[in-house]
């Protein structure tokens, strides 16, 4: 039993110190060489202070900036998650209808003007960065508005913070809402 006991704990130990210490020491220090900011979080700083996460979504509610995708998280990202409520579930469907509302009163659309689905629905992990192209450009104008600015500039803006396809062809483009934001702030 010894002779087998024996070459088993080594090999324990062995891969141990690779698996467990090594390698995570290589891969970290491979990130933190060559993807530093994505490697911490993709933190977004501004004079030395730490403003968020363009991979998180943040809450805006003021009519000067753009608004992102509702949240069943409350923004908060150590509760990632979706509301877990079906297309027919009552309370789901009830929801829908206070935000389209809200949505339509509050960038001064008619009663019957279309909705994109990211401005009344959250996303699966309820912090998604990103709304549509569509969204932005609806509230653009009501952006503008309330900043005293041309909806031209607004636009130059969210052109500017719309990423597009993953590898060129993998979904759909989206505006970092942090980030148009913050480039709202510094436009003045």
């Amino acid at each position: 039993m010894r002779r087998q006991l024996l070459p088993a704990l080594g090999m324990l130990v062995v891969f141990t110190i690779i698996t467990g210490l090594a390698y995570p020491l290589v891969v970290t220090g491979v990130a933190q060489g060559l993807f530093s900011d994505k490697a911490n979080g993709s933190l977004v700083e501004r004079d030395g202070q730490l403003l968020g996460s363009a991979l998180i979504g943040q809450p805006f509610a003021t009519p000067e900036y753009f608004h992102p995708r509702p949240s069943a998280a409350g923004y908060a990202p150590t509760y990632s998650t979706g509301s877990n409520l079906g297309p027919t579930n009552e309370t789901f469907l009830r929801g829908v209808d206070d935000l389209v509302r809200a949505y339509r009163e509050m960038n001064g659309l008619e009663p019957d003007a279309p909705v994109p689905v990211d401005a009344v629905t959250s996303s699966g992990s309820g912090l998604d960065p990103h709304i549509s192209l569509v969204n932005a450009r609806i509230q653009a104008q009501r952006v503008a508005d309330n900043r005293g600015l041309d909806v031209d500039q607004v636009m130059v803006l969210v052109e500017a913070n719309t990423d597009g396809r993953d590898l060129g062809f993998l979904g759909e483009p989206g505006v970092n809402v942090l980030l148009l934001n913050l480039a709202l702030d510094q436009l003045g």
